[in-house]
């Protein structure tokens, strides 16, 4: 029976399938086959290029493109090939193996390097470099490109409206002015910080046999630096190498990855709930979609749920990178298979990551900035300026500054006669009186416009 999204288990696969979809190359069980695949053929060309593997002949530029023609080659029949053989040995890297000698067997020069396949190698030497070579491809190639253009429009929206004077909320009360492209500015550079991280995670692989310590590997060729061929081969992979191990490597730059991932997304869910309150405040107004209804029994609403649907995806994929991050660094002993099945989870986690980006974007591209709202809010609050006052006041030795303050403004209406005839009644310099006078709550915005500029 053919595969249909709409009978899938998660969301990821089905109802969000084409926001997902770009994953799948690269975080699927076909990706990791695909990794596997090519771990094992540069494995065997690295065993040919050594001299003194007198029992392997070097490949020729020929015998070597042929070889790797198998990964190039590489589509969903070779898949379910390989799946087929798994069937008959129940191991999937072992199936890898076998369907590799499979095709040198097509081939005469080749035929007799079969039994180098795999050659001193453990599972996990295969699958921690397939592994790594997917999460270094997954970063490079969707995760940061996806969250840099995130990071980009909210600087475009930053600039927009970098003089756009808003009413603060701090504890949820009105509070000292801003703009809204200042407020915007702050999770800019946030995410800077974040994918600068994310960016330099170091990715490393391992490839030192059933234990780390390279004991077949020097029983068969004791005259052999394998610490040293080990690092080269992994180093040429574009990966860090490991030198210490055991039968796993230990996960910990996954880890490390994972928690990086975690404040990214938590920094959107931040920002995805202010711009819920943002919305809520009228400060934001929605794009109406022609067809789109936002109430099964209210017609007039425009709920904000693509940034609902974000902060929820968000959430969930926090909640799987938490459990990798956790789990995977810990393994019993020198091995135990805890981490596999856990590990092939790890495209579910950025599954829920692209539907929460996609999510956002879709809806910071349909919002539209509603100044008068937030000029209204300032205008009934001019109790705004008993900050700048104040601290005027303190500057030349007006005693009790604060409290005289507090005493005007605290549980009272405020309005631009009253803040100003108390100004006009300080005993200050006329010049600092001059100033405080050209106050209002939409240009004490201090150092925000020029903040939101240089982001």
């Amino acid at each position: 029976m053919a595969y249909s999204a709409i009978k899938a288990i998660t969301p990821v696969d089905g109802r969000y399938q084409s926001k997902t979809e770009n994953l799948s190359e690269i975080f699927s069980e076909y990706g990791l086959i695909k990794y596997r695949l090519f771990v094992e053929l540069r494995w065997l060309c690295q065993l040919a290029s050594e001299e003194k593997i007198t029992e392997l002949n070097t490949l020729s530029h020929a015998d070597e493109q042929w070889l790797m023609q198998i990964y190039d080659d590489f589509d969903e029949t070779a898949a379910n090939r390989i799946k087929s053989i798994e069937h008959i040995t129940n191991h999937d890297v072992k199936a890898i193996e076998y369907y590799i000698k499979e095709n040198l067997a097509k081939h005469p020069n080749l035929a007799k390097t079969a039994e180098f396949t795999h050659f001193a190698c453990t599972s996990e030497d295969i699958n921690n470099l397939a592994y790594a070579l997917m999460l270094a491809e997954g970063r490079d190639m969707i995760i940061l490109p996806t969250l840099y253009q995130i990071t980009d429009e909210l600087s475009q929206y930053a600039l927009q409206f970098q003089a756009t004077a808003m009413m603060s909320r701090t504890h949820g009360q009105a509070a000292t002015p801003s703009t809204m492209g200042k407020e915007l500015a702050n999770t800019v550079y946030r995410l800077q910080r974040q994918l600068l991280q994310i960016e330099n995670c170091e990715i490393l692989g391992k490839i030192n046999g059933a234990v780390g310590n390279y004991n077949a590997h020097h029983v068969a060729y004791p005259n052999i630096n394998w610490m040293e061929l080990a690092q080269d081969f992994v180093e040429g992979l574009h990966l860090s190498f490991n030198p210490y191990t055991t039968q796993i490597e230990p996960h910990d730059y996954m880890a490390e990855l994972f928690h990086c991932m975690i404040r990214t997304n938590v920094i959107l869910i931040d920002l995805c709930r202010d711009i819920w309150g943002y919305i809520s405040l009228n400060y934001f107004k929605q794009k109406v979609i022609a067809g789109e209804v936002g109430s099964s029994t209210m017609p007039h609403k425009v709920n904000p749920i693509d940034f609902e649907n974000a902060e929820g995806n968000l959430g969930l994929a926090n909640a799987m990178f938490s459990h990798l991050a956790e789990k995977l660094p810990v393994s019993r002993f020198q091995r135990d298979l805890t981490d596999s099945t856990v590990l092939r989870s790890m495209g579910s986690a950025f599954g829920h990551c692209m539907i929460a980006w996609s999510s956002l974007e879709k809806g910071l591209s349909k919002l539209e900035i509603n100044p008068a709202a937030m000029q209204h809010d300032l205008n009934q609050n001019w109790a705004l300026l008993a900050e700048p006052i104040q601290t005027v006041m303190r500057r030349y030795g007006v005693e009790n500054a604060y409290e005289k303050l507090k005493e005007l403004t605290r549980g009272t209406q405020m309005n631009q006669k009253i803040i100003q005839q108390f100004i006009i009644s300080l005993n200050i310099p006329d010049q600092a009186k001059s100033k405080l006078l050209e106050l209002t709550p939409e240009n004490y915005i201090g150092y925000a416009v020029e903040q939101a500029q240089l982001i």
